[in-house]
């Protein structure tokens, strides 16, 4: 089912295999057009080649293209009922099934019925939401898809590790689309924009009410310009104000939670260092792609910075990380990252100023053994400091553990 001119993302599949077969619901979810239906064919032909047979996986794509007047609850389960015969084992592909009202019941019952695996996509947080663990708790596990990795941009446009190709990688994004094409810059954030506006008026409009599309607009453009920086409901409100558009501090609250919801960005908070706890004010947003912001402002130089941090985010995100904004005192670190019982602590900075203490001295006020960085895009700052590694972007994205 792969096709030919595609390129196999393994650490997605990497990271299925290991549920394949296990009474388990395996639940995909990432921004529109990250390749989540491309990585059920992937899933699709482990399947074959593990001796399933074809006619026992069953695929189902749930937009709103496929399915023009809806698919209700009870249509879904009669339609895949049918398709399951017998006490063999089948498996249920099922693309996109935030288009079904209720879809977590029908999935419920089908896990608890019959002898199936289920494995679904869904482009916003409905699939992470109150409603699945209440009725798939304990029965599912969650898998993010993001867009391209600087690695997989390296093998889908076969080409060597070097700082221009990073470059090329910040300025055109991850979208396999973008990737696989051979696009000029605008003609590539023509199609991001029309991402964006697919994802606005299926994830957000069709599940909330925006009264003011102009306001919200304006918000977006806010976050995006913002990206990186410490701001809160209240300062967005202030800004509006200085715009002359009057917007209370709960509405903006609801756009920044369904921006949330589909993927479009993702918070990052506050962690504080020495009582070892989230802080739930002054946190950043990342995006989701930095295309978007590309798309939307064109190219400055003064994005750099952050569009550094992003790129950073993102790829600590890919990895497993749960990553927050550190703070030691009145000092910031720019990424505190977890998993499990590892931690590592980074800076970020296009080129290392003459006076570093920002960059190198907060972190070695951190008085601890775990591994730190500070990743630049200048290869004449590379070097290690007391312990502290100067690490270019390239080399961090690339290298296989930090």
């Amino acid at each position: 089912m792969i096709k030919d001119d595609l390129i196999v993302r393994p650490d997605y599949l990497n990271a299925i295999k290991p549920f394949i077969d296990l009474k388990m619901i395996k639940i995909i979810v990432g921004i529109r057009r990250s390749g989540k239906s491309y990585l059920l064919d992937m899933v699709a032909d482990e399947l074959l080649s593990r001796g399933v047979k074809r006619d026992h996986i069953i695929y189902r794509l749930y937009t709103s293209v496929e399915i023009e007047d809806g698919v209700k609850k009870t249509d879904m389960f009669d339609e895949l009922k049918e398709q399951i015969n017998g006490k063999d084992k089948f498996y249920l592909l099922l693309d996109e099934v935030q288009e079904v009202v209720d879809w977590e019941k029908t999935i419920n019952t089908l896990y608890e019925k019959y002898n199936v695996d289920i494995y679904v996509t869904g482009s916003n947080s409905k699939l992470t939401s109150k409603r699945i663990s209440t009725y798939l708790s304990g029965r599912y596990v969650l898998i993010p898809v993001y867009t391209l990795s600087f690695k997989e941009f390296l093998q889908f446009k076969n080409i060597p590790a070097s700082d221009d190709a990073y470059k090329e990688y910040v300025r055109y994004g991850g979208f396999p689309i973008i990737i696989n094409s051979n696009l000029e810059y605008d003609q590539a954030y023509q199609v991001v924009e029309g991402i964006y506006h697919s994802v606005i008026t299926k994830d957000i409009l069709a599940n909330h009410p925006i009264k003011d599309l102009e306001k919200f607009g304006r918000i977006v453009k806010f976050l995006l310009d913002n990206m990186g920086k410490t701001f809160s409901a209240n300062s967005i409100s202030d800004y509006m104000k200085s715009q002359h558009r009057e917007i209370s501090v709960e509405t903006i609250y609801n756009y920044l939670d369904w921006l949330k919801e589909c993927f479009i960005i993702y918070e990052c908070n506050r962690y504080d260092l020495k009582g070892k706890s989230v802080l739930k004010t002054q946190e950043k947003y990342y995006l989701s792609d930095v295309s978007f912001r590309y798309a939307m402002f064109g190219y400055n130089k003064s994005m750099d910075d952050a569009i550094l941090e992003n790129v950073i985010y993102l790829e600590l995100r890919r990895r497993g990380y749960e990553v927050h904004i550190g703070k030691n005192n009145s000092k910031e670190i720019d990424f505190i990252a977890k998993r499990r019982d590892e931690e590592i602590q980074i800076q970020a900075t296009v080129k290392l100023p003459d006076e570093s203490d920002r960059e190198v001295g907060n972190l070695m006020e951190i008085k601890d053994f775990n591994h730190k960085y500070v990743v630049t895009t200048n290869r004449n700052d590379v070097q290690t400091i007391e312990g502290i590694k100067v690490i270019h972007v390239v080399d961090f994205l690339l290298q296989e553990k930090w």
